[in-house]
């Protein structure tokens, strides 16, 4: 079974079960975060770290993302269609930050797993869609919500999890851990941009 795949009663629609975000080892990156948080005790108590909810469209998940890139005209349905096709695949552990006075989402990770032959058949982890707003700086909200989907995918017994960035982005991605691999500096890509969708 999918790690997350399948619906929990009580998860009340979220993409993966919360209780993945439980107890996740914090002790291994104390000395990153000062003061120290964690998606439990984020220091501010109308900050929650939680699974992305099939009603965050509402609260403004695909707005934090157009802070990131072009997200297009994405309609509720559309949205819902997609959440839902992830949550069938599994995998997919979208995570985000709500500021629950405004119930406002203010912050988003993605965490997408890949089951592979190499490592023993193990799991891959990638890291995408990185972004806090911009008027919640100074709370370390970009580390928090980095670090916890990196241990996420530790707890999820990944071999590895990687990430592309942008060069004025390296020394934050190296503050919290992550390497430069030797030889591997080039990220291509080619875009299908005006591909159709899929059905």
């Amino acid at each position: 079974m999918k790690m997350g795949a399948t619906k929990v009663s009580g998860s009340d629609d979220y993409l993966f079960h919360p209780q993945l975000l439980k107890n996740l080892d914090w002790d291994s990156v104390q000395n990153i975060l000062n003061p120290a948080i964690t998606n439990e005790n984020t220091g501010e108590p109308w900050l929650l770290v939680r699974p992305l909810h099939i009603t965050d469209y509402d609260k403004g998940y695909l707005q934090i993302l157009s802070q990131l890139t072009t997200v297009g005209n994405v309609s509720k349905t559309e949205f819902e269609r997609q959440f839902w096709n992830m949550y069938k695949a599994g995998g997919y552990y979208l995570t985000v930050i709500e500021d629950t006075r405004s119930n406002k989402i203010i912050g988003a990770s993605s965490l997408i797993t890949e089951f592979k032959f190499v490592h023993n058949c193990g799991l891959r982890a990638r890291l995408e869609d990185v972004v806090v707003n911009n008027t919640y700086r100074g709370k370390q909200l970009g580390k928090l919500i980095v670090l916890t989907v990196s241990l996420l995918a530790k707890k999820l017994g990944c071999y590895k999890m990687s990430l592309d960035c942008k060069d004025p982005l390296i020394p934050f991605y190296k503050s919290i851990g992550y390497k430069l691999e030797p030889g591997n500096a080039n990220f291509m890509t080619i875009r299908y941009e005006d591909s159709p969708k899929p059905s």
